[in-house]
Order: structure tokens, then sequence, then C-alpha cells
């Protein structure tokens, strides 16, 4: 199934949802609203996911990367904080070149809470050293409290920039994420830590 094609049909589903949230009475909980745009999300997802492998080769010419998210370090955190180390998650890396990426993914953040992020990913020629690379990553991210800056309804989605150093031997790797402080979360710079495999 082409993206365009994809794409068409969710935007009708989405319609119907939002005509049948509009047609209830206007001081109902919205959560039966929310359940269905995300079923209706999630099979978008699981649409795209299931295109063709030509599609998928297409689209990431310089390799698809899946990554395990295993935790974090903090630098000269607050002593009254106790931060979360072990952050479990899976992301994924799509190269659409050896220089340029798109990556998604989610994991438990040091805070405790489900985060989600999206981004692109510039890794220049002129940082590769043999099997190491420094690369940037910018995106958005949620699970944070960004204060009156952040997107959301409780302002829990903000933009995160990040450099990272890459470590890739044949189809295994390792990144290794410098995150900037949040300043209304109290969280410090942190170095969170990937593994990944490569397809």
């Amino acid at each position: 199934m082409h993206l365009r094609q994809i794409s068409r049909r969710m935007t009708t589903q989405i319609g119907r949802q939002i005509s049948q949230h509009k047609s209830q009475h206007t001081g109902q909980h919205t959560g039966q609203f929310k359940t269905h745009l995300c079923r209706v999300l999630f099979a978008f997802a699981a649409s795209v996911a299931g295109t063709s492998a030509a599609h998928a080769g297409n689209w990431c010419e310089g390799g698809v990367w899946v990554d395990a998210m295993l935790g974090s370090y903090h630098i000269n955190p607050d002593p009254d904080k106790h931060f979360e180390q072990f952050n479990p998650g899976l992301g994924v890396e799509c190269w659409l070149n050896n220089q340029w990426a798109l990556t998604a993914g989610g994991f438990r953040n040091s805070l405790r809470r489900p985060s989600y992020y999206g981004g692109g990913v510039w890794s220049p020629d002129f940082l590769h050293w043999g099997i190491v690379r420094i690369a940037a990553m910018g995106g958005i991210i949620s699970g944070y409290n960004y204060g009156n800056w952040g997107l959301g309804r409780d302002h829990t989605i903000g933009p995160v920039l990040a450099p990272l150093i890459m470590v890739e031997y044949k189809r295994v790797g390792a990144n290794f994420i410098v995150i900037p402080p949040i300043p209304s979360d109290d969280l410090p710079f942190t170095i969170g830590f990937q593994v990944k495999v490569k397809f």
C-alpha cells in the first residue's frame, strides 16, 4: 500500500471520529474520543510498518538500526533528587544516506515517566573516524515538564537538541547521547546509553 493511500485512509477515519465526537454532549468527558483517535493512529502506524520492503529500502538506503535504550548517567544532580538510571526503551534509526537519518522511539525516563521522541540525526562525513562518529539529534520529546513554553495540555512536550557519539562495528553499535538539562524539571545534564543492531 502506498503512503498516499495510507494517509487518505487515516484522514478519513480521523474525520469520522471528530464528527462522532462533535455529536456527543458538550459536557461529556473526552476520554472516549481520545481512545478512538489512539486506535486510528495505531492503525496508521501498523499500516506504515507493513509497507513493502522495497519502499523501506528506498527510504532507508543508509540502513535501519534498532536501538535498545539501557540507562543514563546524571552529571552533578541535586542530592535531594533521586533520578532513575535504568531507562529501558526501544527506538529506530532510518538512515536516508550516510549523513542523515530519521529517528523515533520511546523509553522510561529518569523521572519514571514514559517518554516518546522523534526527529532527525545529522552525522557529517568529516566527523567520522573509523568506527566512531559524532552526530547531532534534533526533534521533540515528551515526558518532561517544560513549563510555560512546553507543548501539549500539561506542557510535557518540548524540543530536544543533543550531540551524540556513535560507535559502530559491522552490524552492532552503541550510542552515547548528551542530553541538555531541563531546569523546569530539575533535570541536570544527562548521558543516555543505547545499544543497537543494524538490519
